[in-house]
């Protein structure tokens, strides 16, 4: 066996092992021969080698890592003793070689490894020993760079009273003392892992779990968990301070009581050794005295001062510089809040593909919002990342991604952003989605592989970003029991199951999911493939039930849960404020940074007016078009496709608005001009008939501006329009392309009605002309304000496919379903919408339709 002066010589060369004291430390053994270190076998030489090491480490271990823990170092000064640069060494006890001989026992704890002791804080020795070790640390290390998780599972969390302070300033975490928190403070250290090897945070925070006894339950499964921990755990800042029978753990200097106050200490992690036989220091110790609860209470506080400001998270520091250096191949990850000081980064992949997002109303779901797509948009480039923004409420949470009459600028990332978003317009972007989702389905059966990852890692030139879909206020969308509640669950569900392969994400926020009578037999199906959840105050509706943590939360904070609502996953996180400011600033960088070929983002705001005078294809038609059309407005799709009717020369093919509102007259005024751009100055005629004093200014404006283009145009009062309706019926009448353009014509359906001397009707000469004047460039443009005398004037029934292009308006459901002879339709009118119908081609499709600039704000009944 090595004598002990063989033995301290080993010890001295752990101490070496402190940066601050190698140099002294090699010099001194440099100085004893190998015959020196053999005649140090007697007290008089073991106590020369004990006062040198103690020499050695009071030297090395400044400040806090050694001072006694007691009034007199309470005024030290905080943070300055160590950096997270280096392995911290510090004071655990007193090794004692000979009765009246001592030096410190020291051991290396964060950077290097684990510290456990054997015996739990129910003893009041080691109760103050892990206090010691506790202060020690976070008192000698840089402000806000420590978190510790406390577990006190035999004391119902009394072994960290004294550390009160720091955990009301959220810079520690509540005490866990049962077992379903102690499995929650493995996860968190167990992502915190994976966070750090992922390379999405490169200098993370140090991460202490601090057990003073294990929770009642705690067995194999636990300590598989601890061993992996204490594997992976140092290279990433995640360090355990164990109390209490632990198991055998890598990288650990382990403390185990050998009786009467005395301890022994095993070999520390890392290549030196205490002695031949690696059994550890051969010297028993005794504990360091640690600290009183009044000693650390009073220093705890002093560090919660700058804790509660350190804690205030910032929009601005979140955001990544540069921008754009990430890859979206494997998921996206981004910072965006924080939990107590450890910085929270959101993860959209494999695992957690899929988001849920609740709060009461002022919880700050549109905040939280903003600072993950702008967190996610700073990180990763357009060609990594696209953004589809769907919002069902009447707000502008969106409005931050468009350019603006005040702002040009907008996030390059946004592709199709949703204002107060009609669920017609949200089910067109899921079916958008869903095309995406099969081309990319077949661009990964032609690679030969499953998964978009597997796809970028083999063709890393392809094109693919991950798409992040948001939906707020989602429940919208599923209201009521109808057709389009259930195709919209349908997509939803296909793109909750499927979407993860193909890098399309969503996100749902809502201030509940209960309710929503379209998803009750839906529910598990689809909410099971999201279990990242964010619950805001009151929001704890989408957590696991019983899990009300965040019900009691202050604004500004939220529950996230990576498992799918369980309360052991909870964790408490804190989102700056998304000031307009900061996101203007941001904003702007991003899109300065744009690509050259980026265009701005299909907006589609539910509130604003569109306008024909505005319209792309409107400035684009000219007299040469192969099939001349009608147009009405532009459809609620994805883009804001121009819609209207071809006027050709199948039979039928004439419009009629349909209901009371003046925006009847409005989309014929747009028709006409539309057609008017058609044709050749002086190549067609139109025939103007206004009867509703409320539509005179459009008849006005409509004869001025065809005129004025060179166009032929008749005005017709009742007389003179029978006699033009006698005219145009004769099948010899004008050969030129001729348009009826009637407004409120139901008030001339009587004086039609009347018989002529040759016993023919008005109407049936209006029937010949809606028969034949197809076929001989004839059409008539009309508008109904009473939907029974438009039927009873085309003829019933048997005239239903003479006049084939419909727009409906406030026309009840149940009134237009009768006169179409259709009772699947279910139309409901609304403000700023019509309801397109062509019977020809079977089409349906809800609109916006055109209108005189200002109409909806002195607009007075509904559509």
């Amino acid at each position: 066996m090595a004598s002990i002066a063989q033995l301290l010589a080993r010890a001295a060369d752990l101490h070496r092992r402190a940066a601050s004291y190698v140099l002294d430390a090699e010099a001194a053994v440099e100085r004893l021969s190998g015959d020196e270190f053999d005649a140090a076998t007697t007290d008089v030489a073991v106590r020369r080698l004990a006062e040198h090491l103690q020499g050695l480490a009071r030297a090395g271990l400044p400040g806090w890592l050694s001072r006694p823990l007691n009034a007199s170092t309470m005024g030290q000064a905080l943070g300055s003793d160590a950096a997270l640069s280096g392995p911290l060494w510090l004071k655990i006890g007193e090794a004692w070689p000979l009765r009246d001989a001592m030096f410190w026992a020291v051991a290396p704890f964060v950077g290097a490894g684990h510290l456990t002791i054997d015996t739990d804080a129910r003893d009041r020795q080691v109760a103050a020993w892990l206090r010691g070790i506790l202060l020690r640390t976070v008192a000698a290390l840089p402000e806000g760079t420590v978190r510790v998780v406390p577990v006190d599972g035999a004391m119902l969390g009394a072994a960290f009273t004294a550390f009160r302070p720091l955990v009301d300033a959220e810079a520690w975490a509540l005490p866990v003392t049962d077992l379903a928190g102690f499995r929650t403070a493995l996860t968190e250290a167990e992502q915190h892992i994976a966070t750090v090897q992922s390379g999405d945070q490169p200098q993370p925070a140090v991460l202490i779990i601090a057990v003073a006894a294990f929770p009642a339950g705690a067995g194999r499964n636990e300590w598989s968990r601890l061993a992996a921990i204490a594997h992976a755990g140092p290279a990433c800042r995640v360090h355990l301070l164990l109390a209490g029978q632990p198991p055998a753990l890598d990288n650990t200097t382990m403390i185990t009581t050998l009786g009467d106050g005395w301890w022994r200490m095993s070999e520390p992690p890392g290549p030196q050794t205490l002695s031949t036989d690696r059994g550890g220091l051969p010297a028993p110790i005794r504990l360091d005295a640690g600290a009183s609860e009044d000693v650390v209470a009073e220093v705890c506080r002093r560090m919660a001062t700058t804790a509660a400001i350190s804690r205030r998270t910032d929009f601005a520091a979140l955001m990544p510089d540069p921008i754009w250096r990430r890859s979206s191949a494997a998921g996206l990850r981004a910072v965006a809040g924080r939990d107590a000081r450890s910085p929270f980064t959101l993860s959209l992949d494999d695992a957690t593909p899929h988001m849920l997002l609740a709060g009461r109303s002022g919880a700050g779901k549109t905040n939280v919002l903003l600072v993950l797509l702008y967190a996610l948009a700073s990180h990763y480039s357009p060609d990594e990342l696209g953004l589809y923004l769907l919002d069902f409420k009447e707000g502008v949470s969106f409005v931050e991604f468009t350019p603006t009459v005040n702002d040009p600028s907008w996030v390059p990332h946004a592709r199709t952003v949703g204002i107060e978003s009609d669920r017609e317009y949200g089910l067109a972007v899921l079916h958008t989605l869903s095309r995406e989702m099969t081309r990319r389905a077949g661009a990964l059966k032609a690679a030969g592989v499953t998964k978009l990852a597997d796809l970028r890692q083999a063709s890393p030139d392809v094109a693919m970003p991950r798409l992040v879909v948001v939906i707020d206020e989602f429940q919208v969308l599923f209201a009521g029991n109808d057709t389009l509640a259930h195709d919209a669950v349908a997509a939803l569900e296909e793109l909750a199951r499927k979407g993860r392969s193909y890098g399309i994400h969503l996100i749902l926020a809502s201030q509940t999911i209960a309710g929503i009578e379209a998803l009750y037999t839906k529910k598990d199906s689809i909410f099971g493939q999201f279990p990242l959840r964010i619950a805001l105050p009151g929001g704890s509706g989408i957590l696991d039930p019983g899990n009300t943590a965040a019900d009691a939360l202050p604004v500004g904070s939220a529950v996230v849960n990576a498992s799918g609502g369980v309360a052991e996953a909870n964790r408490i996180v804190r989102f700056p404020h998304a000031d307009p400011a900061s996101l203007a600033a941001q904003r702007h960088a991003l899109w300065q940074a744009r690509p050259p070929v980026n265009d701005p983002p299909s907006v589609f705001a539910g509130y604003a007016e569109h306008h024909i005078t505005d319209d792309p294809l409107y400035q684009a038609l000219t007299p040469s078009v192969r099939r001349r059309q009608a147009l009405v407005g532009r459809a609620v799709d994805v883009g804001l496709p121009s819609v209207g009717f071809a006027l050709d020369a199948v039979p039928g093919r004439h419009l009629a608005t349909l209901g009371t509102s003046i925006i009847g007259a409005d989309i014929l005024h747009a028709a006409a001009m539309s057609l008017a751009r058609q044709h050749q100055p002086g190549s067609a005629r139109f025939v103007i008939g206004g009867f509703a004093a409320n539509a005179d200014p459009i008849v006005d404006d409509l004869v001025a501006h065809l005129t004025a283009t060179g166009h032929d145009v008749v005005e017709a009062d009742a007389g003179r329009l029978r006699e033009l309706l006698s005219e145009l019926a004769d099948p010899d009448g004008p050969g030129r392309p001729t348009y009826l353009v009637l407004f409120a014509a139901d008030v001339i359906v009587p004086l039609l009605s009347e018989r002529g001397p040759n016993r023919q009707t008005g109407l049936d000469d209006l029937r010949t002309v809606l028969r034949q004047g197809p076929g001989r460039g004839i059409h008539m443009l009309s508008w109904w304000r009473i939907a029974r005398r438009f039927s009873d004037a085309t003829g019933g029934a048997a005239g239903r496919e003479d006049i084939a292009c419909l727009v409906a308006l406030n026309v009840p459901g149940t009134e237009l379903s009768s006169l179409l002879g259709d009772h699947t339709i279910t139309w409901q009118s609304r403000a700023n919408r019509a309801l397109l119908l062509d019977r020809h081609d079977q089409r349906q499709r809800l609109i916006v339709p055109f209108v005189r600039p200002g109409r909806q704000e002195g607009l007075d009944e509904p559509n």
